[in-house]
């Protein structure tokens, strides 16, 4: 009887180790041995203490249950896409020169690159949140600045792409890429671009010009003594207003007194091509 027991006693030891074993070790995906990586964001904010204007996305990545990543070489590019939300008639005016006239909207509204970052995820054990870090821009000259500016309120819909390379392994390194197929879609508040904005550029745009019409601003600021650049951009503007409908007859506004400028005031308030 005590063989007996002791046998049995050994047989179901021996046949609960492995269980204990399997739940213990990291394993990979069985069907496909890789770490099986994916991605979703579960955040925007502004970064207050940026040196520019600066968004910090909150990365969710997740791996094979129990798969162990060294390191994750991470790039992702950012896209918007225009043509999954809905756009109010001032919306719709500040985006023509974008997409044209809404009723051409059906094969204009096209994806709008808006970023391309890279960051270095540490080592983690199936799953874990990075900050994904984007400088941004201003500049009204590029597309999705112009975008952004136009929103009224509401969310912008993005579309992050993965791709990159993978450190995993138990034992050792085994080096693997991101699939291409992996991506996560988010739906930005168009409120925290603005923060972001004005956080920067309080109450202020940005413009930017060719270093010949900056020459040119110049010098009829310092002929008129003209103290700011919003001054001088206003008094061009005041001379090419139309004349005052109630004015009498015969009436012109006076050209502004050494502007050259190929011989007419120019249109500052036009976009800018280089």
């Amino acid at each position: 009887m005590t063989d007996t027991t002791a046998v049995n006693g050994s047989t179901a030891a021996a046949t609960a180790a492995p269980a204990t074993s399997s739940a213990s070790e990291p394993v990979a995906d069985p069907a496909t041995g890789t770490a099986d990586l994916a991605f979703s964001c579960t955040g925007v904010r502004a970064d207050a203490y940026a040196a520019g204007p600066t968004l910090v996305f909150r990365l969710r990545i997740t791996a094979a249950p129990g798969t162990r990543v060294h390191a994750l070489a991470l790039r992702c590019q950012i896209r918007i896409e225009p043509a999954k939300r809905g756009y109010g008639p001032a919306e719709a005016e500040g985006l023509a020169d974008l997409f044209g006239e809404r009723s051409r909207w059906g094969t204009t509204l096209q994806p709008v690159q808006f970023a391309q970052v890279a960051v270095m995820v540490p080592s983690f054990t199936g799953e874990t949140e990075t900050d994904l870090v984007v400088p941004c821009s201003y500049d009204m000259d590029i597309a999705a600045s112009r975008y952004f500016s136009a929103l009224d309120s509401g969310e912008v819909p993005l579309l992050m792409l993965f791709s990159g390379t993978a450190f995993t392994g138990a034992g050792g390194f085994r080096v693997e890429p991101v699939p291409w197929d992996r991506e996560a879609s988010y739906r930005m508040p168009v409120p925290v671009w603005r923060e972001m904005v004005e956080q920067h550029f309080p109450g202020c745009g940005w413009l930017r010009l060719p270093r010949d019409t900056m020459a040119e601003l110049l010098a009829f600021r310092s002929r008129h003594a003209l103290a700011s650049w919003e001054a001088t951009v206003r008094a061009l503007l005041d001379a090419a207003a139309p004349a005052d409908p109630e004015a009498p007859p015969g009436t012109a506004k006076a050209p502004l007194p050494g502007l050259r400028l190929g011989g007419a005031v120019p249109d500052v308030t036009g976009r800018t091509t280089t």
